[in-house]
């Protein structure tokens, strides 16, 4: 059985560095397998009205023992297999956006690095496959920033893996702040996305309210990341109309006959929102305001997935190794693409998910936090850290 085991976590304050415009927040590191695995946030901390986007960078990735096609990290066969997906047959005709913040003028020229390493399909301008625009839906793209462009590559790279077959749509906003990344969902839904995904949060706040009628489209599954800090709580994962995606930790598990495990992750976002009220369609008990997660993929940078970015961040370019929930959602807005179903059935946030928890993979084990109960710790059934579980299929979306 090839499996990993995280034996310690250990978090470090990092003094703040001007990168860029984002300031790197923290680096961490953990013990796997008697190695040291570093890694670090690529983007820092996020002010009131704005947010951060939340990829973990792994700064040392000839560590990690799982690999695919030569590179360090998790590839696409690797994602589809554990999550039984179609990906193959399915996601024809459906575009998939992905809203960041600023510019990474060489979004296009690495997506094709990372697709043809892994035999897939080329996705350009040129074919119509791909499309980068501003967040008002033109070409008057945003100053470059060296963090938000490892998260934009983490990004397209994850789509790429869940859905070859999809169209992709990069909406780029023009700064961090909420209103920008708002507009850009807005966007994203008025170009004709499918499925739009938020690889990025901030901390909940009163103000916070006000953005979220832009992430209320029904008929378009909009997934957001629930973050990076474990046991709490981020906006916009919180909206009701939003699918909250939490994050796990994925290992190759010859013993199962699924041939992977997972644990919720350490880290991963969960709890109770301060503002937004519960959803009919949500019953859990122990929180009478809306609980994330909704559903969960792969997290952990220490079974982190491959990423091509040649921009360079903390000295490091070309094949890297990404983690945080910055690769959940991606992968989950992907899922939803390939079952073809949110405009048909008028998708408005997870509640079609927790009619059709059978065709996912119940997460039973690991935690988050202290907070003595199902909204930190997993376990049978729905709990906070990865909500119903992982795609086993698309029977779920």
């Amino acid at each position: 059985m090839r499996r990993l085991t995280l034996v310690l976590s250990l978090f470090a304050l990092l003094s703040i560095l001007a990168v860029g415009t984002s300031p790197r927040a923290f680096a961490r590191s953990a013990v796997l397998q008697g190695q040291r695995v570093e890694t670090q946030d690529v983007c820092g901390t996020a002010a009131v009205g704005q947010v951060r986007c939340l990829a973990q960078m792994v700064l040392n990735p000839q560590v990690l023992p799982h690999n695919a096609a030569g590179v360090s990290g998790f590839g696409p066969g690797d994602l589809q297999s554990a999550y039984n997906l179609p990906s193959a047959t399915a996601g024809q005709g459906q575009t998939v956006a992905i809203v960041d913040a600023y510019d990474d003028p060489n979004a296009e020229s690495d997506l094709a690095v990372y697709r043809s390493q892994f035999n897939l399909p080329p996705c350009t301008t040129d074919n119509g496959c791909f499309k980068k625009v501003d967040e008002n839906g033109g070409t008057n793209y945003p100053p470059q920033d060296s963090g938000w462009d490892g998260e934009i590559s983490l990004d397209l790279d994850m789509v790429s893996a869940i859905c070859p077959n999809c169209h992709i749509l990069l909406v780029e906003a023009s700064s961090a702040n909420f209103s920008d990344l708002a507009a850009s969902v807005n966007t994203a839904a008025k170009l004709g996305a499918n499925a739009i995904s938020n690889s990025y949060g901030g901390n909940e706040d009163s103000s916070e309210t006000t953005y979220a009628s832009a992430y209320d489209h029904p008929g378009i599954a909009i997934t957001a990341s629930t973050g990076d800090s474990g046991y709490g709580t981020a906006a916009p994962s919180v909206f009701s109309t939003v699918i909250a995606v939490g994050g796990t930790s994925l290992y190759q598990d010859s013993s199962s006959s699924r041939g992977w495990s997972e644990q919720a992750w350490s880290e991963g976002g969960s709890g109770c929102s301060q503002y937004i009220a519960k959803p009919s369609w949500q019953t859990d008990s122990g929180c009478s305001m809306r609980t994330v997660a909704d559903v969960a993929a792969v997290a952990d940078p220490n079974t982190g997935v491959a990423v091509y970015d040649s921009v360079p961040d903390q000295g490091q370019s070309g094949w890297m190794v990404f983690g945080g929930t910055s690769v959940s959602s991606p992968i989950i807005a992907s899922v939803y693409a390939l079952a073809g179903n949110a405009q048909s059935l008028n998708i408005d946030g997870a509640s079609y998910i927790y009619s059709h928890t059978s065709d996912l993979n119940n997460i039973t084990t690991g935690s988050n936090g202290d907070c003595g109960n199902y909204l930190c710790n997993a376990g049978p059934g729905y709990n906070g850290p990865t909500g119903w579980g992982t795609p086993n299929g698309v029977g779920a979306f």
